[in-house]
């Protein structure tokens, strides 16, 4: 019960949070950057006098025997689908928020904007054995109620205990980054931007990049990589012991040493090359999101940047 009050009231201070940061500025800065895939195909009909013969739809004219055209329809709603990870690794933090509370800031402050626009926005989490379906999917929405939910889920989502967690084997497989992309791929029919949110810890190998450029290919992609600083570079602060959250056990490391902390360094940089390489090959952009610094600022110059390298259009 007690953990149910502390979980309502993060999601209410984050939910007021973010609807003051999304303001005037940052709602400009999003319309002009995001505007919606404009022409939407609407149907195909006879030709008629005075029609354009450039809209001429030759397959159908040649299979019916008579003049057809293409009719488009202006549709200038931005879908967003925002994918969140719910692994145990974003709840590290050494600031005031952890990585996940950052994460959720941030899907927050991208609903509320949206939100002033009427955008729909949906939300998949991955990374977690869910004992329900309820966390893992939150259905497209607009307005504060639908911001409301988001935050609750995207702060609630986490693998379950041990003996939930048992449970949730048995009803289905750990629902994984590269699944998700793949059934995002699958199902998302119109163009979409899809922003995804993680800390990319844990993605081993190269087998997820062939879903994320097939996503890329159709869709506007935004990879959002939370990160705390410790994870960047070690401070000089003698023993200190980690708990792996992903593997589990508890790891002992001298952080007095110059090469340790150089090779930590190393391999966090190692790591952010991979992934905005990853993002380069699927057409996508890489939001560098600071746990320990506000969300506002990196997500507004990703919006004005987008504006002016690419004059806003998708």
């Amino acid at each position: 019960m007690e953990r149910a009050a502390l979980l309502r009231s993060r999601v209410r201070q984050l939910e007021l949070r973010t609807r003051r940061l999304a303001s005037d500025a940052l709602a400009g800065a999003y319309r002009s950057s995001f505007r919606g895939s404009g022409i939407e195909f609407d149907e195909v009909r006879p030709y008629l006098a005075g029609d354009d013969v450039r809209t001429i739809d030759w397959n159908v004219t040649a299979r019916t025997g008579e003049p057809h055209i293409k009719r488009f329809a202006e549709d200038r709603q931005l879908r967003l689908h925002l994918v969140l990870d719910a692994s145990p690794s974003m709840d590290f933090g050494t600031g005031e928020l952890t990585k996940r509370e950052a994460a959720a800031e941030l899907v927050g402050l991208i609903a509320a904007t949206a939100a002033k626009q009427r955008d729909p926005v949906a939300l998949e989490l991955f990374g977690a054995r869910l004992a329900s379906g309820e966390l893992g999917h939150v259905a497209p929405g607009q307005g504060g109620p639908h911001v409301l939910r988001l935050l609750r889920a995207a702060l609630e989502a986490r693998e379950t205990s041990d003996v939930a967690q048992a449970d949730a084997v048995a009803r289905g497989p750990r629902l994984g980054f590269e699944h998700t992309l793949e059934e995002l791929a699958r199902v998302l029919r119109r163009r979409s931007l899809v922003v995804l949110i993680s800390d990319f810890e844990d993605l081993v190998g190269e087998s997820w990049r062939p879903a994320l450029e097939r996503l890329g290919a159709r869709h506007d992609l935004v990879l959002a990589r939370v990160f705390d600083p410790f994870e960047e570079d070690l401070p000089d602060a003698g023993v200190v012991r980690l708990c792996d959250r992903e593997e589990g056990g508890v790891h002992e490391i001298d952080t007095s040493s110059r090469r340790v902390r150089a090779l930590w360094h190393e391999r966090a940089r190692e790591r952010r090359e991979r992934l905005v390489a990853a993002a380069a090959h699927a057409r996508g952009e890489v939001l560098e999101i600071d746990a320990s610094r506000p969300v506002l600022e990196p997500l507004l110059n990703l919006f004005q940047r987008r504006v002016r390298q690419r004059g806003g259009r998708l």
